[in-house]
C-alpha cells in the first residue's frame, strides 16, 4: 500500500511539473519566408537572419538566429527591451514592452532593420553595429543610437522567472553571445536583415 501512494504521488508531481513547464511553441514561419524573400529582393544575406520577439517575457530566450538554408534555428538568447524612462529594476511592472520611435523615448521599436556599420561600443566587449531602421516605425534608429551591442548585465542562459534589465531601447545581449554575433556579422558580405517583433 505504502508503494501504491508513493507511486501516486510521484505521478502527481511529475504531471504538475510537465503542465508547468510546457508551453506552446511559437510558430514563426511567416516571418522567416517573408524575411527571406526580403532579403533577396534587397541584396541582404541570404544565409539566415535575427528575429526578435518581444512578446516573450524577457528571462527567456528572444534572440534567435534562423538559418534559411536548414530552416532551423541555429541559436539564441537574451535580449532587452526599451525602459520608456522607467528607470527602475526591470519587474513585471515594466516588462510589457512599449513602443516609441520618438527621441528621448527610450522604448523599443519594432519592424526590420538593416544592420550596418562596426563600431567602437563603451558598453560590454566595446563592439557596436548601427541600426538602420527600415519601416515607419523605426526611421529613427541612427538618431536615436538604437544600436545592436553587449552589456556586462545581460546574463548568457535564462534567467526566468527572473527578468533581463531594460535597456535605453537597444537590442542588447550578453557579452559572450555578442562575440558570437560579431564574428558572424564581420564574415557577412552582405548586410544582415534584424526583425523586431512583438
Amino acid at each position: 500500500m505504502k508503494h501504491f501512494l508513493l507511486l501516486i504521488a510521484v505521478c502527481f508531481l511529475c504531471c504538475n511539473n510537465a503542465e508547468n513547464t510546457t508551453e506552446p511553441i511559437k510558430n514563426y514561419s511567416k516571418f522567416h519566408n517573408e524575411s527571406l524573400a526580403y532579403c533577396i529582393n534587397n541584396g541582404f544575406n541570404e544565409d539566415y537572419y535575427f528575429l526578435v520577439d518581444l512578446s516573450v517575457h524577457s528571462g527567456k530566450n528572444r534572440f534567435f538566429i534562423y538559418d534559411f538554408k536548414t530552416k532551423k534555428i541555429i541559436d539564441k538568447n537574451l535580449v532587452t527591451h526599451g525602459s520608456c524612462d522607467q528607470f527602475e529594476e526591470n519587474s513585471a511592472k515594466w516588462e510589457k514592452v512599449k513602443f516609441d520611435s520618438r527621441v528621448n523615448s527610450h522604448c523599443s521599436m519594432k519592424g526590420k532593420y538593416k544592420i550596418g556599420n562596426r563600431d567602437y561600443s563603451s558598453w560590454g566587449i566595446n563592439v557596436k553595429y548601427w541600426l538602420h531602421g527600415l519601416e515607419s516605425t523605426n526611421k529613427s534608429a541612427e538618431k536615436r543610437v538604437v544600436v545592436l551591442h553587449s552589456w556586462n548585465a545581460v546574463k548568457n542562459k535564462e534567467v526566468y522567472p527572473k527578468y533581463a534589465p531594460l535597456s535605453w531601447g537597444c537590442p542588447a545581449v550578453s557579452n559572450e553571445f555578442m562575440e558570437k554575433l560579431d564574428i558572424r556579422l564581420q564574415d557577412s558580405e552582405k548586410p544582415v536583415l534584424l526583425w523586431i517583433i512583438d
